[in-house]
């Protein structure tokens, strides 16, 4: 709810919803944040999270992870890695 008015949003076909930005900033939430979802009591939340649960390596936390540390990399470190991953794409592509 925004000043008390709750907000109604549609579900898109890949069942997405769009926080609107008021709310993003009310939960200080932002562009590359963790984000949890979970539910309670037949409702769906949504929670920031600044790490992912320990021993959670479902391909999307490990996804997540990476996103969110690659976020907070230097660029010359971003850089590297770019490289090194671009390089092996290559190789793989080669097999």
């Amino acid at each position: 709810m925004s000043n008390g008015k709750p907000i109604y949003k549609l579900i898109d076909g890949k069942g997405r919803v769009l926080i609107p930005k008021e709310l993003r900033i009310a939960a200080g939430m932002d562009y590359g944040d963790i984000v949890r979802l979970g539910m309670s009591n037949g409702k769906v939340f949504v929670r920031k999270v600044d790490i992912i649960e320990v021993g959670d390596q479902s391909p999307d936390a490990v996804e997540t992870y990476v996103r969110a540390a690659f976020k907070t990399m230097p660029d010359d470190t971003r850089l590297s890695l770019i490289a090194e991953l671009t390089e092996l794409l290559k190789q793989k592509k080669e097999v």
